[in-house]
């Protein structure tokens, strides 16, 4: 009997987190871009002050999805919840596993009771933004609002100067 459930990562999760990260990463045309290691992960999302959450989608007692998330404070609406990632494995895509990660972060935000959710999603990436939108969330601002981001090399570069 196949069996799907929807449940808290833990610790012991580290290495198919990682897993599915680094497929995401691949998906999203940036292979090389995951740096994070599994030491990494259970000391930022496992440890003494989690830096992280999230929630994993299993199939037949494999890990075949996440929705990874953090807290944020927005100036003008308060508390958020920002969805990092959220991906099902590609051979599960389209059985429903998406929805279902996503539910389980959406519920979270309710019993949190936060003011928003927010995420990010590429421009070409139309079967995520039609999940979206189908949904019911609002997608603006690609052509007003840009990510502005440094790495560690960057901000040590700025700082030496």
């Amino acid at each position: 009997m196949e069996t799907h459930k929807v449940r808290k990562a833990n610790s012991s999760d580290v290495k198919d987190i990682l897993r599915l990260l680094i497929e995401l990463a691949v998906y999203e045309k940036e292979p090389n871009a995951v740096k994070v290691k599994e030491e990494d992960l259970i000391r930022d999302g496992f440890g003494d002050n989690p830096r992280f959450e999230c929630i994993l989608a299993e199939f037949n007692s494999e890990i075949i999805g996440l929705a990874f998330y953090t807290p944020r404070y927005s100036t003008w609406v308060g508390d958020t919840l920002h969805l990092e990632d959220l991906i099902v494995t590609e051979k599960m895509r389209g059985k429903g596993f998406g929805i279902s990660l996503y539910r389980a972060f959406l519920s979270e935000a309710k019993n949190r009771g936060v003011n928003r959710v927010e995420w990010s999603v590429l421009d070409w990436n139309k079967p995520a933004i039609n999940f979206y939108k189908n949904t019911g969330a609002i997608i603006d601002g690609l052509d007003q609002w840009k990510i502005v981001r440094m790495d560690k090399e960057i901000i040590e570069k700025f700082l030496s100067n």
